[in-house]
């Protein structure tokens, strides 16, 4: 493997920091979705500790560099509902949308539910939220979350599986889908293709578009057991077509909640993620960093000089030039 191309970037957040830095520093967080639009990574709701539900809008200035003791931080306009396990997408129509997508929404600094909406959309322009008008929405997507977008050059988006919240006060909580949604932004329209594959995983992965079409979903949970590591789901969606490519190489752990981003050339960087109990309870939480080749399908460990990143899961990851940037976390 060649030498190492990239940059780990780690953003953590103490509440010490709260009186010798500004004020004008976010809360610690976890559960949040990020999204980048040209220097700016934009980062959305979050459970607050101890475990509000956020509706605040913060975003980093990645336009030139800084220490990241004391990073420039900007607040924006606070979005319409408490927001938490998300997911979000840059428009590639305009490069200045962002479309939030599911999620569990909640009545602002409040532990009410919300069932208002399951899409958001936010004019970083304006820094104005509206929400869409949605041809054939599928009315059992509302309060879909643990799930990761992605969209193609085209504007259409696609977003698998997850988990219903339905209350915290009634029991089971939550239902499971392996169905693949869809949603073009140019036409706002919908629709729903139902999978019949009981391998498929279902919540807590990530989802990686490459150039060729394929997405690539690593990790996540399907019930109590974590998906195969060494087996990895694909999605071409040229072809509406699943199917699973073996990886080989090192020996990643399972996990879910953790994050991944793509490089120039084709590789899937995935870092941190965690692990559940028996009775739903977070027993592991990981710290490794690896690589997926998705020419050769072979995981692959790094060398990683500097300071090593702490386990970290439930945060999320942007690539910036040479940067993975990880932001807040569990």
């Amino acid at each position: 493997m060649k030498s190492l191309y990239y940059i780990l970037f780690l953003i953590i957040f103490s509440s010490r920091y709260f009186f010798i830095i500004c004020q004008n520093v976010p809360s610690p967080r976890r559960e949040q979705t990020s999204t980048l639009v040209g220097t700016k990574l934009y980062f959305f709701g979050g459970n607050i500790s101890p475990t509000l539900p956020s509706n605040e809008v913060w975003y980093l200035d990645l336009s030139s560099s800084f220490n990241i003791s004391t990073p420039p931080w900007h607040s924006s306009t606070v979005m319409p509902v408490g927001y938490n396990f998300g997911t979000s997408c840059l428009s590639p129509i305009d490069n200045s949308t962002v479309f939030l997508v599911g999620g569990r929404t909640w009545i602002a600094n409040t532990f009410d539910y919300s069932n208002i909406s399951s899409v958001y959309q936010f004019n970083s322009k304006t820094s104005q939220w509206t929400i869409p008008a949605i041809n054939n929405f599928n009315s059992s997507f509302l309060s879909r979350n643990m799930i990761q977008a992605v969209i193609d050059k085209n504007g259409k988006m696609f977003i698998f599986g997850g988990t219903n919240f339905i209350s915290l006060t009634v029991t089971p909580n939550s239902t499971f889908y392996n169905d693949m949604n869809t949603l073009d932004i140019s036409t706002m329209t919908w629709s729903t293709q139902i999978q019949s594959q009981s391998v498929l995983i279902y919540y807590a992965y990530t989802a990686t578009l490459l150039s060729n079409g394929l997405i690539v979903y690593i990790g996540g949970r399907r019930g109590s057991s974590y998906a195969n590591m060494a087996q990895i789901q694909t999605f071409d969606t040229k072809s509406y077509t699943w199917s699973t490519k073996f990886a080989s190489g090192t020996t990643i752990a399972s996990r879910g909640s953790h994050s991944a981003v793509l490089t120039q050339d084709g590789n899937i960087i995935i870092y941190g993620g965690s692990t559940d109990d028996s009775s739903g309870k977070l027993s592991y939480v990981l710290s490794d960093i690896a690589v997926l080749n998705t020419n050769s399908w072979v995981w692959t460990v790094p060398s990683i000089s500097g300071i090593n990143a702490p386990p970290l899961t439930e945060h999320s990851a942007a690539l910036y030039k040479n940067y993975m940037i990880l932001g807040f976390g569990n």
